[in-house]
């Protein structure tokens, strides 16, 4: 059995709102281009085993894995798909190495949400068939109802979570692949259109096209490829309640119960001392409030009040998003767990450029599959 197992190449393309001139073959194969050349192998020759994310319905093709050998360098070889979020699919590739049958996995996630007409009808075509389907709930208006309900227990403010938006546009400035910066003040984002009380729409992430391809391997492997392996200290998920009508509203307990698991695996007893920055979901604004808090970072109410004193900057004592998060790079579908362990490499690595943060070992990746799930993920990554 292999003991640790390391991220040894990255690669990605895209992260724009469109991009009609490419499809999605092409933006997948300059990723795996990409990602392949950062870790020095041959697909053909070294990787063993391939990992892709993908949600049939978002792609308009049963079993999509039967797509993406070629332009990953998988013909003929054993691929996986994961109906699941991109961290979902790097705790595959994980478990595939540690087994000992692996020594190299691919893992790949992408989105083209520029090509879906009916994006929202879709993603509601998730919501319970008998119970919730039927009564046409809007994927943001299941959103809103779980963001008015974690104000209400935890005393978390609109202006807080506008502060979210603020800290993560702001920073998505300072990254090219970025395409949602912008110099935000609170009274822009609480002006804007309400989508769902109390939800605004400046709150919401809006999508973006691109592809991710991160190659994993064995230590031996790892340390025979390339100078400075970011290793997985810790890798845990967990699956929530899938029904709206027996779910806990106000805290994302599948969050909690991944970080512990992960926690566990990396020897991490009080995450606030031990991680140096973290990369989390906030598809939403509140969610990475929420999320802070069922990480251990903070208590219930605390994220939003110390968010907005800067505790969260790139300047302050956890900082979390300097990629820009969602709300800045965009949502990649189901490559969004990618997007956030993307830039916990780059980080670990010392290759962010102008967001580089100093002194940084331990990142935490965290990712959330969205609406109407309860569906999360978290990683622990150190150089």
């Amino acid at each position: 059995m292999n003991q640790r197992v390391a991220i040894v190449g990255v690669g990605w393309a895209g992260f724009r709102p469109a991009t009609p001139e490419v499809s999605y073959k092409e933006l997948m194969y300059d990723a795996a281009v990409r990602a392949y050349t950062d870790a020095g192998v041959d697909p053909r020759r070294d990787v063993e085993s391939f990992v892709t994310v993908a949600e049939d319905f978002h792609e308009g093709t049963s079993i999509f894995d039967e797509y993406t050998p070629d332009q990953l360098g998988g013909a003929l070889k054993s691929v996986q798909t994961i109906t699941g979020d991109g961290l979902h699919g790097l705790a595959t590739a994980y478990m595939l190495i540690r087994t000992g049958q692996f020594d190299i996995v691919a893992v790949e996630g992408h989105s083209k949400a520029s090509n879906i007409l009916t994006l929202d009808e879709i993603t509601a075509y998730a919501q319970d068939p008998v119970l919730n389907r039927p009564l046409r709930f809007n994927t943001h208006f299941v959103a809103g109802m779980e963001m008015n309900r974690y104000l209400y227990e935890t005393g978390t403010t609109r202006e807080q979570c506008a502060a979210v938006v603020v800290k993560n546009r702001f920073n998505a400035l300072a990254n090219p692949s970025a395409p949602y910066g912008a110099d935000l003040t609170l009274q822009d984002v609480l002006s804007g259109p309400m989508l769902s009380a109390p939800l605004g729409l400046r709150e919401t992430a809006e999508h973006a096209d691109g592809a991710i391809v991160m190659v994993l391997a064995s230590e031996q492997a790892a340390q025979q490829l390339v100078d400075l392996p970011i290793w997985i200290e810790g890798i845990g998920w967990c699956n929530d309640s899938p029904s709206l009508e027996s779910r806990d509203w106000g805290q994302a307990i599948y969050t909690a119960q991944a970080a512990r698991m992960a926690y566990s695996q990396a020897g991490i007893n009080h995450p606030l001392q031990a991680i140096d920055f973290a990369e989390v979901d906030d598809i939403y604004a509140y969610k990475e409030l929420q999320t802070l808090e069922a990480l251990g970072f903070f208590r219930p109410g605390e994220a939003g009040e110390l968010t907005a004193e800067g505790f969260t900057t790139p300047e302050g004592d956890l900082p979390v998003n300097v990629s820009g998060g969602s709300l800045g790079c965009g949502h990649l579908l189901d490559a969004t767990g990618l997007a956030r362990a993307l830039e916990v490499v780059l980080q670990l690595r010392g290759e962010a450029g102008a967001r580089q943060l100093a002194d940084v070992e331990i990142g935490l990746v965290q990712s959330w599959r969205g609406v109407p799930t309860t569906n999360g993920a978290v990683a622990i990554l150190s150089n």
